[in-house]
């Protein structure tokens, strides 16, 4: 009976909040991600495997609550179910980029890049993948840099936007282009 009140309180206080942050209130936005994130992450590790990606996930999903705050209505469902869907549809959709970007299993560089090496350094080890390389050499330094970073290196786009302290929106679309492009180029 004590827990039905306990979740119904804390139901309310995150509608409450889902309202303060449409009109602005950053302070709500605050009251979610402390109430919510350590669940948040645990969910999306679950999807994904990975607690790089379920931080990004999750970052990604505070993001798009606070964006989009003004289209929650109580009247349509309650503010977690909400706030999880959003959590869940950023994680499937990390989960089908990643899956889409998969690489083989099979080594592509002689030696193991270290994460001391820049990407330049990173690129001159990719010897045995001559077609790779030719085509890297084709994105421009910074976008082949990001590429590198991401899957010579193994680094999230969060950890790389932190790293070269760029908007991790720019990062992401970056990497989305140049790896179309590499596929043009390897196609």
């Amino acid at each position: 009976m004590a827990s039905d009140t306990a979740s119904t309180q804390k139901a309310g206080e995150i509608e409450a909040a889902l309202l303060a942050c449409a009109s602005g209130d950053k302070s709500a936005l605050r009251r979610i991600y402390d109430a919510e994130c350590p669940r948040m992450i645990g969910v999306a590790q679950r999807l994904l495997r990975r607690r790089a990606l379920a931080e990004e996930a999750v970052q990604d999903a505070f993001v798009l609550i606070w964006r989009h705050a003004a289209r929650f209505d109580p009247q349509r469902g309650a503010g977690l179910t909400w706030i999880y869907a959003i959590l869940r549809n950023r994680a499937l959709s990390i989960l089908r980029d990643e899956k889409r970007t998969e690489l083989s299993e099979t080594p592509i560089a002689d030696e193991t890049a270290s994460e001391e090496d820049d990407p330049e350094t990173v690129m001159t080890k990719l010897s045995d993948a001559k077609a790779l390389h030719a085509c890297l050499e084709t994105l421009p330094e910074q976008r082949r840099g990001l590429v590198l970073l991401a899957f010579v290196q193994g680094l999230t786009h969060g950890e790389i936007a932190g790293r070269l302290k760029l908007p991790i929106g720019s990062v992401k679309s970056w990497i989305r282009r140049s790896l179309i492009t590499l596929k043009e180029c390897l196609g």
